[in-house]
């Protein structure tokens, strides 16, 4: 199958129900990864996994279009799937077995031929206020910068300023890995930056978040702290072997995460969050959706829902719920 000619279609939690169990797992595979710091770390992590239950693993390192352009936002330049696709190119055509993926970063529809075979247990979820001098927004200086490359946390970030009264701060655009984002923080070009907190923690940086926001305070986005792993969807072999890495209610809950972002045609260009807990039996599920322009912050629209979930459907069904009710307050579906 050639890739240009892949259509999206199906969901990636739809996709995965399709694939059939073998009856032999997978024993050597390759796992294909961005050579990013932090996307080093989860392929390693999951590389150890895979070796402690008997299989043999190496490690493809590819360089990504996304890591490539970083003098543009992600929205100016096609999104976050600009991070995964070089990985689909490899498991199309044979060199890797399995990519894995921060799934915040995985398109919510993957490509014809493609599953997402295995969500593991979620990292900390929330987004972290990293600052060498500055404990948190109210206590930043007349004019401070804050930096953050996420549209999401823009609008956040803009409601909660306006919430203190300070339409001073600006807020600029932060890319680069984790490593790099520290250095111009500490270079001085911002007096505070945004990161999610997962990678940090993971890449041994706890220790410089000075806060981590709750969600209350700032939603985080979809999928926010899980790993996901994507498979030709014709390797049911490799999916059996992923099945122990796999965890269920983190599954659950992103899945009702990301179907709120595909029923209002998400992409990075859309300044929208959702995030799942469990209470009990039942997800209870927030989200919200802002808008990025040169004017005054405008509020944001929330919607919340819960209900009992115990499989994909009604994990997306209660996603789908909940922004069909932030259109009702006001969101607008992106334009395809």
């Amino acid at each position: 199958m050639g890739h240009a000619s892949i259509r999206r279609k199906q969901t990636d939690y739809e996709q995965v129900t399709n694939v059939p169990h073998a009856a032999a797992t997978a024993s050597s595979l390759v796992i294909a990864t961005r050579e990013s710091p932090l996307a080093l770390w989860q392929a390693e992590h999951v590389k150890a996994l895979l070796e402690q239950r008997g299989h043999r693993v190496q490690l493809l390192g590819m360089t990504t279009k996304g890591d490539q352009i970083l003098d543009r936002s992600l929205s100016k330049v096609g999104g976050k799937g600009l991070f995964v696709k070089e990985l689909e190119l490899a498991l199309e055509d044979g060199r890797a077995d399995l990519a894995v993926h921060s799934l915040k970063d995985v398109p919510m529809e993957l490509p014809e031929g493609f599953a997402l075979a295995c969500v593991m247990e979620r990292e900390d979820p929330r987004d972290a206020w990293v600052s060498g001098q500055h404990a948190g927004l109210a206590e930043l200086p007349q004019g401070a910068v804050v930096g953050t490359s996420s549209l999401r946390r823009v609008v956040l970030l803009r409601d909660a300023f306006a919430r203190l009264g300070r339409t001073d701060i600006r807020i600029e655009p932060l890319r680069g890995n984790v490593n790099t984002r520290l250095r111009r923080l500490d270079e001085g070009a911002y007096q505070a930056i945004v990161l999610a907190a997962a990678g940090l923690k993971r890449l041994g940086f706890g220790d410089r978040i000075r806060t981590a926001f709750a969600p209350s305070e700032m939603l985080p986005a979809a999928g926010q702290g899980a790993l996901g792993i994507e498979i030709r969807a014709d390797r049911p072999d490799v999916q059996q072997a992923l099945q122990p890495l796999a965890h269920t209610p983190t599954w659950l809950a992103v899945a009702a995460e990301r179907a709120v972002s595909l029923e209002m045609g998400g992409s990075c260009s859309m300044p929208l969050a959702a995030h799942a807990v469990w209470q009990g039996d039942s997800l209870q599920i927030e989200a919200a959706w802002g808008v990025v322009d040169d004017g005054p912050a405008r509020p944001l629209v929330r919607a919340s829902d819960a209900a009992p979930v115990r499989t994909m459907e009604q994990a997306r069904a209660l996603g789908r719920g909940v922004a069909l009710r932030l259109c009702a307050g006001g969101a607008v579906r992106a334009v395809a």
